[in-house]
């Protein structure tokens, strides 16, 4: 049997794109890198299989040149990683932005993984990115833009080896450009080689609402868990597009009291309530919440972290929740709705402080099950009915959830151990089993 690892090895770097910047503590990659390790030590888990586990197993970076509508040419950077086969094909978002990161990309493929393992879906984890502004380009140049990084990375994508989902500016009409570029390589309508896609071309029912809403079944078990009555609970939520905005109407519509709702432009705050019915409404008209007129006060987004409630849902970037700020939290507990709201140094200071965190690969499964859900409907071409969509849904995350309680409960340990526990132990028995192919 391999020796147990007893120090995680450093990250030397190896492999990195030129446009990886310098590692620290609060970046999305060490935070779930010290998740990773921790979970490591304390399985046990031999060296072999940690050094597999720790890297991705694939790593692409294509150039994309495309000739603009403005009569400029430019070639844009796009990548895809693939971090972990050992459950199955991958599945992980794409994002578009002018920021990309290509550490971000390992972190959030690495956090499929884990969340596919732990919620018992049979896939590993991806993450894909194109680096450019959507802002800045047009509708019709991004659309070239998508084809052509899809083409360029055609060989490692599809319905049984790669599925991408939606993410940051990728939405449904972008996963239909993918669906249609890889449908006209292969000469078949291939359906399955993306979730998130728009209804009428065999999205699944639940889609838009799946993150929030296996947000709000895991608040209420939450709830439950740490003896909060659910009527008149505060919440603040941090976001109000598609999980944060769709989280508020459910939790406002389940009698709770979503005291805070924030977006780019900034933050509403009603220690009584905000009017959630009104400002999705809106927000679904204007695009935004910076005109809203009601009974509120405006907040500063940093300040708005900070503001007295009984639960807080980060629902919108990386290490919102950071050193800087989170001895300010004033949260009976968090729950992450986005990927790795809270930094490794915040999650070490709210465990002194005794605020627990539900963990994102936890909290917001409820996309990556209904990803898988479509990608089983499209391979069999068979729709469900919104009733089995919500009602299976609803029986992973309480599996899941019960699952995690039960670890954390044996190992007397905080519940991001225990998931990270749970979804690495079944990605190395899975590796282990698959054997190493030489």
């Amino acid at each position: 049997m391999d020796t147990p690892v007893n120090e995680p090895e450093e990250l030397d770097g190896e492999g990195a794109l030129p446009s990886t910047p310098l590692l620290d503590e609060e970046t999305p990659f060490t935070t779930m890198m010290a998740s990773f390790d921790e979970a490591a030590k304390r399985l046990g888990l031999g060296r072999a299989e940690y050094a597999i586990l720790r890297k991705s197993d694939r790593e692409i970076a294509v150039s994309i040149p495309v000739a603009l509508e403005n009569g400029t040419f430019h070639v844009f950077d796009g990548y895809r990683v693939q971090h972990n086969q050992g459950l199955g094909p991958f599945l992980g978002p794409l994002r578009i932005t002018g920021d990309l990161r290509i550490d971000e990309l390992r972190a959030l493929a690495a956090w499929m993984t884990w969340k596919c393992a732990l919620l018992g879906i049979p896939f590993g984890g991806s993450a894909g990115g194109i680096r450019v502004d959507p802002a800045e380009i047009a509708g019709q140049d991004l659309e070239a833009i998508v084809r052509r990084y899809t083409a360029n990375i055609i060989a490692d994508v599809g319905p049984e080896q790669d599925v991408f989902t939606p993410d940051l500016f990728a939405d449904e009409r972008v996963m239909a450009w993918i669906m249609d570029t890889i449908s006209n390589h292969e000469r078949y309508t291939a359906s399955s080689s993306v979730t998130g896609k728009p209804h009428a071309m065999a999205g699944s029912l639940g889609s838009k609402e799946a993150v929030a809403s296996g947000l709000a079944i895991i608040m209420r078990l939450a709830c439950s868990h740490y003896g909060l009555n659910r009527e008149g609970l505060k919440v603040n939520i941090q976001g109000a597009g598609t999980v944060g905005g769709n989280l508020a109407r459910i939790l406002h519509d389940d009698g709770m009291l979503v005291t805070g709702l924030s977006d780019v432009h900034g933050a509403f705050f009603n220690e009584n309530g905000l009017d959630i019915p009104a400002m999705l409404a809106y927000r679904e008209e204007h695009g935004h919440l910076t005109d809203f007129i009601g009974d509120h006060e405006l907040i500063d987004n940093k300040e708005f972290l900070g503001t007295p409630c009984d639960v807080l849902v980060p629902c919108a970037v990386a290490n919102a929740v950071h050193s800087g700020n989170a001895l300010k939290i004033q949260a009976k507990f968090i729950l992450e709705g986005a990927h790795g709201p809270v930094s490794l140094r915040a999650d070490r200071i709210l465990a002194q402080r005794e605020i627990p965190v539900v963990p994102d690969i936890l909290a917001n499964g409820g996309g990556v099950i209904l990803s898988y859900f479509e990608w089983v409907q499209n391979r069999t071409g068979l729709a469900w009915f919104e009733e089995m969509v919500s009602g299976r849904l609803g029986q992973m995350m309480r599996e899941a959830w019960n699952s995690v309680r039960e670890l954390q409960e044996e190992h007397g340990c905080s519940m991001r151990q225990a998931a990270h526990m749970l979804a690495v132990r079944r990605v190395a028995d899975a590796d282990a089993a698959r054997g190493v192919y030489a």
